[in-house]
């Protein structure tokens, strides 16, 4: 047998692998690095998560990248340029984590990138009979596996596409491995640039949980920030949003958007909800801004609105139901706390009450399907669904 494959084997047989998920989402932040633990597989997955770290992205690789993100007209040299930059970046910064950590790379099984999302046209979007669902993400895993010597999984999305899902969320599996409970409904929200919804009945198989986009997270209330507000990225704790009003007309408008209107499960990004989005709301309905605070508190506003529908839409009042939210938007204090007031009768949490760091969720989904890939039988997801296929995801680079 290849030694790279017989290597790959032993992996696969190894009591517990230590994996690296990575995570570089919409906001462009910087790069999730969660370095896991992983035993078993399937609903017997034990994880640990053993370091975290967030590498904060500077001026020059956002720019690059903003270069083609999110746009149907791109330069095509660059494009192509930019696959294999990104992932030399990625590599350069995982050695320069690896080695902060105090850790020797023998000790590391396997690498799961996520790579960079640079556009996504689930067919409800682009609406052309003759193509189908589509997803792209950039970050070759070849060149990050030659470059920190590691075996490296990457390009998930694109098995999910193939096997008829839109390539997005894919936290229906993660969250059903670690968090399906016999006797309680759960929901897991991740509130990123976009955010998300996990629902999983109490004791259901794997077909019976929905997984959905729910629409903006912190995209809109992040743009609007850089652009009146520098040099901050982002509304720190929420405190602009604290310091405006929320402005009815604008709300309103925003909530007849028609996606809005389309029932779960469904997929989106930045492709619909961007700065011309709001900024084309703003000029048809005459709206005028007074304060750029009152356009932070509105956009915050919006996404605790949508995300309270969305928790009302799955948590009846007959079954008790948990609610465990992730990601950036768990720091927006304004946001979490508007959540609350509005589900008084429903504890919400953060996944830090479940023992998962709310800001390592989405870098250590990436690590469990990189194991059920490689140490799973298929057995744990059933027999899938349209919007979750029963496939293994993630394509295999090796580090020679």
């Amino acid at each position: 047998m290849q030694y790279q494959i017989q290597k790959l084997n032993n992996i696969s047989k190894k009591e517990s692998r230590k994996i690296l998920g990575l995570m570089s989402g919409t906001s462009l932040d910087g790069l999730d690095m969660a370095l896991c633990e992983i035993s078993g597989h399937g609903k017997e997955t034990q994880l640990t998560l053993l370091e975290f770290e967030t590498y904060g992205y500077g001026e020059v690789f956002k720019n690059e990248v903003r270069s083609v993100f999110s746009t149907q007209m791109v330069n095509l040299e660059k494009l192509c340029m930019l696959n294999s930059w990104v992932a030399r970046e990625h590599a350069s910064i995982i050695n320069a984590q690896i080695k902060k950590w105090g850790i020797d790379k023998s000790e590391i099984d396997l690498i799961a990138s996520h790579g960079q999302t640079i556009y996504h046209a689930p067919k409800r979007q682009h609406q052309q009979n003759e193509f189908e669902n589509s997803t792209l993400q950039i970050g070759d895993g070849d060149h990050i596996a030659h470059h920190t010597g590691i075996i490296t999984i990457s390009d998930f999305r694109q098995k999910h596409v193939a096997a008829g899902g839109e390539g997005a969320p894919l936290a229906a599996y993660g969250d059903y491995i670690l968090f399906a409970d016999k006797k309680v409904d759960r929901i897991l929200i991740n509130i990123g640039g976009i955010s998300n919804l996990t629902y999983i009945p109490a004791d259901a198989e794997f077909e019976s949980i929905v997984c959905t986009d729910i629409g903006p997270g912190n995209v809109l209330i992040d743009g609007w920030v850089k652009e009146n507000f520098s040099p901050l990225k982002y509304d720190v704790d929420g405190k602009i949003a604290a310091s405006g009003e929320v402005q009815k007309a604008l709300l309103d408008a925003m909530m007849n958007d028609p996606f809005l209107k389309m029932a779960f499960p469904k997929t989106t990004g930045p492709e619909l909800f961007n700065k011309q989005w709001l900024e084309k709301i703003i000029s048809e309905h005459g709206i005028v801004i007074n304060k750029n605070e009152d356009v932070v508190a509105t956009l915050t506003a919006f996404t605790a609105t949508l995300l309270t529908s969305a928790i009302q839409e799955f948590a009846t009042s007959e079954k008790a139901c948990e609610v465990y939210i992730s990601g950036g938007g768990v720091h927006n204090k304004i946001m979490m706390d508007t959540i609350q007031t509005n589900l008084p009768k429903i504890k919400i949490s953060t996944t830090a009450s479940i023992s998962i760091n709310p800001d390592a969720k989405e870098a250590i989904l990436f690590a469990l399907l990189a194991n059920e890939l490689v140490s799973g039988d298929g057995s744990c997801f059933g027999k899938g669904s349209k919007n979750a296929p029963n496939v293994g995801m993630g394509k295999v680079s090796f580090a020679g």
